[in-house]
């Protein structure tokens, strides 16, 4: 991949400011229905390249394939729901109409865990709310956004409304976040690139994804063998490195003798290897240093206390599918927010001690409770620091309809289809006379 540097994100920046006047809203739709199924005729295609550049099993590549074309259709028909409101202005003699305009040109900066729907999720509200944007993906991934890319300009969006740019995020970021053509950031990444580019865009618009270190909270009257299936399978999607995994596994206390043998089976009962093997269930992390990493918190989260019940190992870059239990809620494992294929399970008392060990990290993104208490769900709904509370779903669960985003150092602002295009829009309000 050739790098690209200061010089092209000018050429990038100049050529999109220079774009014409947004198509119109039904051509905006037209474009990403046509997009949606040129995606889904090349789906093995994508979903071959996703596990090629990112070592995501080929089984989880699928999945992300067909995510990425349902966010592609709910984005066309939210393209065509844009509108403002009428205001009668009391006493005044006047009305008030709001008329959303696209804000301008968009800077996306995706990261690597989810090559190709990480990028629509950006890209197709821009499309939609008639932005140029300037797509800047992960390093590690860049061949799925280049390859979506061009089939954008294939399924009919005008080239001058689209730029992609590939390198390393320290010279190519600063140089694209502030410069002065860009309008709006909207970045996925760590707590510390958030910042940075906060900084940086300084007098944007931003929308920050950052991360988190979510629970599943394990009341004593739920099924525990579900319970054990949902949490194996949320702690090791995507070998782990996903912001919205179970990174953390709340149990009362009273059930956690009986819970932690059956999270122990279900996550041994995860392969590791290939990620191009049809039966593989965890492909390797990004890189060997991040495998590595994820070892090394496993190993001091053991010696604060926790203790191991399978996996623990790695090989190269293959972190093996582990469970501790007796987390402490101080150790890094669980504070921070750790990507890998481990399941860390934290032991409560009450609610109340569920909710100051959940509150007690900086990030809040969201949250899953399994219960059949619908009171004690309600207070915990209530009292939980975070973007979304899911009854009976992992914090894992998604859908292109709802708002995604968290407080604290999760985020700022939401994601979603229809909540990113009210992200990218900006309301001109004009008044005039009744007569």
């Amino acid at each position: 991949m050739p790098t690209d540097g200061p010089e092209q994100v000018q050429v990038a920046l100049a050529a999109l400011s220079d774009a014409g006047p947004a198509p119109s809203a039904t051509d905006r739709a037209s474009v990403l229905l046509r997009a949606a199924d040129l995606v889904s005729g090349r789906a093995r295609e994508f979903a071959a390249l996703i596990t090629a550049e990112a070592g995501i099993c080929v089984t989880e590549s699928a999945r992300e394939v067909e995510r990425a074309v349902a966010n592609l259709r709910v984005a066309a028909a939210e393209a065509e729901r844009i509108r403002g409101e009428s205001i009668p202005i009391p006493g005044a003699g006047r009305l008030a109409v709001t008329v959303p305009e696209p804000v301008g040109v968009v800077a996306a900066i995706t990261p690597f865990n989810r090559p190709l729907n990480q990028v629509v999720v950006k890209v197709a509200p821009a499309v939609a709310s008639g932005c140029p944007i300037v797509l800047k993906p992960s390093e590690r991934t860049p061949l799925t956004a280049l390859r979506f890319a061009e089939l954008l300009i294939e399924a009919g969006l005008p080239p001058d409304r689209l730029a992609v740019l590939a390198g390393a995020p320290g010279s190519l970021g600063p140089a694209l976040v502030s410069h002065p053509d860009v309008a709006m950031v909207t970045l996925t990444g760590s707590v510390s690139t958030g910042r940075a580019v906060a900084a940086a865009a300084a007098g944007r618009k931003l929308l920050l994804e950052l991360g988190g270190n979510d629970p599943l909270f394990v009341l004593p009257d739920t099924d525990l063998a579900a319970a054990a299936r949902m949490a194996a399978d949320g702690a090791c999607a995507t070998a782990g490195q996903s912001c919205r995994g179970v990174k953390r596994i709340i149990v009362w206390e009273s059930v956690a003798d009986e819970f932690v043998p059956l999270l122990t089976a279900a996550v041994a009962a995860k392969r590791a290897g290939d990620p191009r093997a049809a039966d593989t269930d965890i492909g390797p992390l990004i890189t060997e240093d991040a495998a590595r990493s994820v070892a090394e918190r496993v190993a001091a989260a053991e010696k604060d206390g926790a203790v191991v019940t399978v996996g623990g190992t790695r090989t190269g870059p293959l972190m093996a599918p582990t469970v501790l239990d007796r987390v402490a809620p101080r150790s890094d494992l669980v504070r921070e927010e750790t990507f890998g294929p481990v399941a860390p399970v934290l032991r409560v008392a009450d609610t109340d001690e569920a909710v100051r060990v959940s509150n007690g990290t900086p990030y809040g993104l969201q949250a899953g409770v399994l219960t059949n208490n619908s009171a004690v769900f309600w207070e915990l709904a209530a009292r939980l620091r975070v973007g979304a509370v899911n009854l009976g779903a992992g914090p894992h669960y998604d859908s292109p309809h709802i708002p995604f985003g968290g407080v604290k150092a999760s985020g700022v602002g939401r994601e979603g289809i229809r909540y990113s295009i009210a992200e990218m829009t900006s309301v001109k309000t004009v008044t005039l006379p009744y007569a």
